[in-house]
């Protein structure tokens, strides 16, 4: 191998600090600001502690991620995971790759419908549903744009976004807990049955949405330098950074700011918050940061997700067309189909039922990844003690998430439930497809034997 070639080799153009940026700007978008309202609800001043276990949980879940995807070094991720571990059955493939792909395109729809109505508040058009839709959509493109202009560039755009949102959020929530009156001990003196287990589990597993994101890493692999040292380091560094962030806001929220407030504002408590502290220049340094954190989350899942569904594209299980790359790597169609969809379900409304399938759907993808990395935990050099835990833990969570839908919002898990029928046979479809055109090449390929 020439010089040549191994510094073409060597210059990815994503590193550590981008791939870092990729999974924090995938987990940190507008799932903490919501999930944070629902918390305090359930289990006031015990948030930050329900919110740092889902953090562990998430680290669990990882675990799983990372070993494959050392393993298998293939931007598929999930999806080519699971057809790897499992190669005689393609409808298993081709079913989680359907409910990987379209969890994310709901995730996208929510960030980008969160970005609008950020951008939006405080002006006359913050109650207008269709300017926010159309906000929301001028966002997706942009960040299409940018996706399939270049790599590099993408990286060093989300590297700005990531690391000045951290800060922003950062400094606001210290700035808030300086300024309360109460402390985190009144507090749980305050609160009764605040040790009670189940209200904590459900607001963990509720909470653990707010952690998708880490495992788009995984599908940067042909992009990045070393990926045996890179993934595990970008991965768990960024869930790291991830759940202390998490627990900075939501410290900061609940000593600052009523629970009330909290609850009915919703997303919109961290801005209210500081208006009533730290007056306009607070209110809108929350608005920034909440602005960064959906874009950038919107930019890290249009790279990692449009390249796992050019990958499943590839084995017939989506359409062909989808498979295309500008520049060689870029899988511009599928970017572009991404936006597209993510904005046909703004325009569709309902953007908390789909929040919600995104949800569940990530528990499950976890729990499916964490399941075949136990079958497989020997060529992975996995810990099996590790593995079954992760099981455990997020078998328990898919439990609790449902058990509080069942129980709060029974219509919203039918509405989910007939996705998930409607995604299945969506991927039978193409599942039958693939197994008949293999029945026509197979004789021919038994001639030329």
């Amino acid at each position: 191998m020439t010089h040549t070639s191994l510094t073409r080799k060597r210059n990815k153009p994503l590193g550590l600090i981008e791939l870092i940026a990729i999974a924090l700007g995938g987990m940190i978008g507008g799932g903490i600001f919501t999930v944070l309202g629902i918390s305090v609800a359930l289990i006031g001043p015990l948030t930050p502690l329900a919110i740092a276990l889902g953090g562990v949980i998430a680290a669990f879940a990882a675990y799983s991620y990372i070993k494959l995807g050392v393993y298998y070094k293939d931007e598929g991720a999930t999806y080519s995971f699971y057809k790897k571990v499992f190669p005689q059955e393609p409808f298993r493939a081709a079913l989680i790759g359907w409910w990987v792909i379209f969890g994310y395109i709901s995730t996208l729809a929510l960030y980008a419908f969160t970005f609008s109505s950020y951008a939006l508040s405080g002006t006359e058009y913050a109650h207008n549903e269709d300017v926010r839709r159309l906000v929301a959509g001028g966002i997706l493109l942009i960040f299409t744009l940018i996706n399939i202009w270049s790599v590099k560039g993408m990286g060093k755009v989300e590297d700005l976004m990531v690391y000045t949102k951290l800060f922003v959020l950062v400094a606001i929530s210290l700035a808030l807990a300086q300024n309360s009156k109460v402390s985190l001990t009144d507090l749980l003196v305050q609160e009764e049955n605040r040790f009670q287990l189940l209200p904590i589990l459900i607001v963990s597993s509720l909470t653990f949405v707010a952690y998708e994101g880490f495992q788009l890493v995984i599908n940067a692999v042909n992009e990045m330098n070393h990926p045996e040292k890179n993934i595990p380091r970008a991965i768990y560094s960024a869930i790291f950074l991830a759940t202390s962030i998490y627990v900075i806001i939501a410290l900061g929220a609940i000593l600052a700011i009523p629970f009330e407030d909290i609850i009915r504002s919703k997303e919109f408590a961290l801005a209210a918050g500081a208006h009533n502290i730290l007056g306009k220049s607070g209110y809108f340094l929350v608005i920034l940061g909440a602005l960064l954190a959906t874009s950038s989350a919107i930019s890290g899942t249009v790279f990692g997700a449009s390249r796992q569904m050019a990958v499943i594209a590839q084995d017939g299980f989506f359409p062909k067309i989808l498979t295309k790359r500008y520049k060689g790597s870029i899988p511009s169609v599928a970017i572009i189909t991404m936006s597209s969809l993510a904005f046909t379900l703004i325009l569709s409304g309902g953007l908390e039922l789909i929040l919600e399938f995104g949800s569940i759907t990530f528990l499950l993808v976890s729990l499916l990844m964490a399941f075949a990395n136990h079958k497989v935990r020997k060529q992975t050099q996995s810990h099996p003690l590790i593995t079954s835990f992760a099981i455990f833990s997020l078998s328990m969570g898919t439990f609790f998430i449902l058990f509080y839908e069942l129980k709060n919002k029974p219509k919203q898990l039918i509405f989910v439930g007939t996705i998930y029928a409607l995604l299945t046979i969506g991927a039978w479809l193409f599942a039958l497809k693939k197994k008949q055109e293999m029945a026509i090449r197979e004789p021919f390929a038994k001639q030329i034997d």
